[in-house]
Parts: C-alpha cells; sequence; structure tokens
C-alpha cells in the first residue's frame, strides 16, 4: 500500500476512505502545518523527508514541481470530485498500479461527465 502525505486542501473523506483500504495518508494536520500557508516546494521536501508520495489537488503547481526536483518520492495529482468514494477508489487503483511512486507523477482524473 501506499504512503502519502495530503496537502492542505486536500479532501479529509477522501483520506479517511484511503485508510480504510489500507494505505498510509498522513495530513498536514497531523504533522502540524494546517495553516501556514507552507510554500509548495517545502511541502514537497517535507513529504520527501517522510518518505511520503505527495497527494494533492494542486496541479499546476506540483506538476511544474515534478519537472524541476527530479528526486522525490511521488507526486499524485488530482482533479476534485464530490463523490468522494469514487474520488478514493480511483486514487487507490491509480497509486497501486505501480510498485513504487518514488520519481512518479501520477494523474488522477473526475471521469467527464
Amino acid at each position: 500500500m501506499a504512503r502519502l502525505y495530503a496537502n492542505e486542501n486536500f479532501p479529509l473523506p477522501v483520506v479517511e476512505a484511503l485508510h480504510g483500504v489500507g494505505h498510509e495518508v498522513i495530513t498536514t494536520a497531523d504533522v502540524g502545518q494546517s495553516g501556514k500557508r507552507i510554500a509548495d516546494d517545502e511541502v514537497l521536501h517535507c513529504a520527501i523527508a517522510r518518505r511520503l508520495a505527495i497527494l494533492t489537488l494542486n496541479r499546476r503547481d506540483f506538476i511544474r514541481l515534478h519537472r524541476t526536483v527530479s528526486e522525490h518520492t511521488g507526486i499524485v495529482v488530482c482533479t476534485f470530485d464530490p463523490d468522494f468514494i469514487a474520488f478514493a477508489t480511483r486514487v487507490h487503483e491509480a497509486v497501486s498500479a505501480y510498485a513504487t511512486l518514488d520519481g512518479q507523477l501520477v494523474r488522477v482524473n473526475r471521469p467527464a461527465t
């Protein structure tokens, strides 16, 4: 199962559903970083130091970081979906497709309606 670091704006119901299927998901609240407006590159380095892949809705900035930080522990960028169970299922399926998330940019998109 994946070890993930959900940044501040990531929906808690999705985090809880991912816990339910066996993923380790640490949130910014878990490490005392909520509400501190920490820069994205610092969030990435915090995840790297903890050997966690980033789980985020901030697609643009973290895709840019993937291109500039060559060695990271994975970045999972998602589009928001209010159907949290379906959202968690897509994240679970996407990250489970990799033996390791190291260096990977994983895109989890909401299906077209």
